[in-house]
């Protein structure tokens, strides 16, 4: 029984999102010392949870968003979650304590370029947005004085301003491809965004040396 305790007591669990984050991400922990078992990579496989090389952790995939909230109630210790979405859930649980320095992209404010010829963001009072990040953009335009109308969207928003959904929205852009061949233009920078190391506070306060290893394990192969 005791042993079992302290099995669970030393038992990590580190959350991935899937995506390109992950593609970034794996080789960043095999610098750490972190490898997932070989049925990881097996498309094929559905599970969720996996074993590593490292007695003790074991890694989820979940779906980016959601991999703040499994590390803030305390599903996972320990995951890597980009900054946008740490940003529109901002969970008082989570602390976030490195910059991993990959997953780099803007969040941006966009629009069809025809709309942006005859139009000034300064005179903007008013402003419907379609966007994954309801919450960011409310924050960001709130800030300016600007009233956001938001509609929330999981993905292909460069359609809603072709469809009338919204004339305006704000997403991720990396190179700008996507937006360039459906219309888009960018008009105001948001944040810039990366991926982050994120932990759960309350895990950090009960297992602050095994936590804290691994923290410092990650920092030394991101500045490797």
């Amino acid at each position: 029984m005791l042993c079992r305790l302290l099995e669970e007591k030393l038992k990590l669990i580190l959350a991935l999102p899937k995506g390109r984050i992950l593609n970034e991400a794996l080789p960043l922990l095999e610098r750490a010392g972190v490898k997932p078992e070989s049925s990881f990579h097996d498309n094929g496989d559905r599970r969720l949870i996996f074993q590593t090389n490292v007695s003790g952790l074991n890694i989820i995939r979940v779906r980016s968003f959601d991999v703040a909230t499994f590390v803030a109630f305390g599903a996972a210790h320990i995951g890597v979650a980009g900054s946008d979405v740490l940003m529109e859930f901002d969970y008082p649980e989570n602390y976030s304590p490195l910059d991993l320095k990959i997953g780099k992209c803007r969040m941006m404010v966009a629009q069809p370029l025809e709309l942006k010829e005859d139009d000034d963001p300064a005179r903007w009072s008013h402003v419907s947005v379609a966007t994954k990040y309801p919450e960011v953009t409310k924050q960001h335009f709130a800030a300016r004085g600007v009233q956001a109308e938001c509609i929330k969207l999981n993905g292909a928003m460069e359609l809603a301003p072709k469809l009338g959904l919204a004339r305006r929205i704000v997403d991720l852009v990396d190179t700008g491809k996507t937006l360039k061949e459906n219309g888009l233009v960018e008009v105001e920078h948001i944040a810039d965004v990366s991926s982050r190391l994120v932990v759960n506070r309350a895990a950090l306060k009960t297992k602050p040396e095994l936590l804290g290893k691994w923290v410092e394990r990650i920092r030394e192969a991101v500045n490797g």
